[in-house]
């Protein structure tokens, strides 16, 4: 569940730093600062002193965020300028679309009901993390629990960016609910679907934070993040609990250095494939669920496979052979094909 952005890229030199904490803006990997020999001596008594050194702390927080973003490390501004001629050279191409409805791919309920199968119930990797050619057969996934998106970002990210991408985050978020009817909102903690907005230094210093968001999580997926090639701008890991088909938390990380557009295009793919849309497909038109960046926004054909996922005549842990007849019969429905 990962987005090829680049045909070609140069593959970049990475540095370790420090990764995002809990809170979305603090460190996580490293030890939290100790406090100053004054805060030691006497800590806060008072609301009106609880509120000033809080505001002492955010104020060293932005201060430091704002150095960071200003001064960007060679890796992380060569990824800047490699995303952002990336960006220029799909739009030059008529790729990265951002039509809802294009005239120019009608579907009907066969299609529909054949990409379904081929997103749904197929995953573009091996239990043993290699690529499945085609899509190795998997059961239909979906949550069951309401989704709960936090997103958390690089202790050097811009504090001024960082509005721009909750506001875009909460907006889908609630899209996504609005489609599948399934509850899906933001929150600030305690989220079950954490999306990582991360520079090209810090997400190699990513794995402590990953571990404590999903215990027990694979070393594969831990050494595919650190080790995440400039040709792949964002991907997304969802996890059951107990060989359930149900998922149960998610990760999304996407890379802070995308411009605009490629930010966007990741944030619709990234975390509509978590809600259990697994694979891609080469047939799939028109959908951002296909490699070829032909469309960057979720589109009316991506809506509609979103809203046969979350149809209560199906179930998690079904298998093609008993979800295909419900399918077909949901996508002549929506089709206005039904009999």
């Amino acid at each position: 569940m990962m987005r090829r952005a680049l045909a070609a890229a140069l593959i970049l030199g990475l540095a370790a730093c420090a990764a995002p904490g809990p809170d979305g803006d603090a460190p996580a990997t490293g030890p939290r600062p100790l406090p100053r020999p004054e805060q030691q001596a006497k800590a806060p008594d008072t609301q009106a002193e609880l509120r000033r050194a809080r505001a002492e702390r955010n104020r060293e927080a932005n201060a430091a965020a704002r150095q960071a973003a200003a001064r960007p490390s060679p890796a992380s501004q060569s990824q800047r300028d490699l995303y952002a001629a990336a960006e220029r050279r799909l739009v030059a191409q008529g790729r990265l679309r951002r039509d809802r409805v294009p005239l120019d791919a009608p579907i009907n309920a066969e299609i529909l009901a054949r990409n379904f199968i081929e997103i749904a119930l197929r995953d573009e990797y091996l239990a043993g993390g290699g690529l499945a050619r085609g899509g190795a057969a998997a059961p239909l996934r979906r949550w069951q629990v309401p989704v709960r998106m936090q997103i958390e970002f690089s202790a050097s990210i811009d504090m001024a960016a960082r509005p721009a991408w909750r506001a875009e985050v909460g907006d889908y978020a609630a899209r996504l609910s609005s489609i599948t009817g399934h509850p899906v909102s933001m929150t600030a903690e305690r989220g079950n679907f954490t999306i990582l907005v991360l520079t090209e230094d810090e997400r190699r210093a990513i794995g402590p934070r990953l571990a404590q968001l999903v215990p027990g999580i694979p070393a594969r997926d831990l050494s595919m993040v650190a080790e995440l090639p400039a040709t792949i701008s964002c991907a997304v890991f969802a996890y059951s609990e107990g060989g359930r088909p149900d998922y149960a938390r998610a990760v999304a990380v996407i890379r802070a250095e995308l411009p605009p557009l490629l930010r966007s295009s990741c944030i619709h793919e990234e975390l509509a494939q978590g809600m259990g849309l697994a694979n891609d497909s080469p047939d799939a038109r028109p959908s951002i669920f296909n490699d070829d960046e032909e469309f960057a926004l979720l589109t009316r054909h991506d809506e509609l496979l979103l809203q046969m996922l979350y149809d209560p005549r199906l179930h998690p842990g079904m298998s093609e052979a008993e979800a295909a007849p419900i399918i077909r019969r949901i996508a002549a429905e929506l089709m206005g094909e039904a009999a």
